[in-house]
């Protein structure tokens, strides 16, 4: 009886360490026919990621401007917005279908945005935020080098 229950609790454990690495770390991928990982994601969610990345994009510039104008406050405001906070509205059924590395790249780059906005209202100082957002952009630039994101198709 005892050897029949340690190989269901085995059994269990190599379910539930299966069920883990699809869902937390390799996530729903595809090699796509560029060489980068393809997400596979229902529309919704793939307008989601790409509301996302355009929302970094956006913050980016507005820092830019603002550290032209010298203007700490505005570099502040525009990178909170996309800090953790943002990533708070990605619902759990999308998450599991991102690998671990895109997940990464995602957690760091709010993270990063976080800092740098701290950083703007504690210093005031735009040409560190320059090389904030200099360095948070290689994030921008190893995911989009990394992956893409394909819709599945309507069935």
């Amino acid at each position: 009886m005892c050897k029949l229950c340690w190989a269901l609790l085995l059994g269990a454990l190599l379910i539930v360490g299966a069920m883990a690495y699809k869902f937390i770390i390799s996530g729903e991928t595809l090699e796509s026919s560029d060489g980068r990982q393809s997400l596979m994601l229902e529309e919704g969610e793939r307008d989601l990621v790409l509301t996302e990345m355009r929302m970094f994009l956006d913050a980016a510039q507005k820092i830019v401007q603002a550290a032209t104008e010298d203007d700490a406050e505005a570099i502040a405001k525009a990178a909170r917005v996309v800090g953790r906070a943002a990533q708070e509205a990605v619902p759990g059924s999308l998450m599991k279908k991102l690998p671990l590395e895109f997940k990464k790249l995602g957690f760091d780059t709010h993270a990063k945005f976080d800092q740098l906005a701290m950083d703007a209202e504690q210093f005031g100082d735009p040409a560190t935020s320059l090389k904030q957002l200099s360095v948070l952009m290689q994030n921008c630039v190893a995911c989009h080098a990394g992956y893409r994101v394909d819709a599945i198709p309507a069935k």
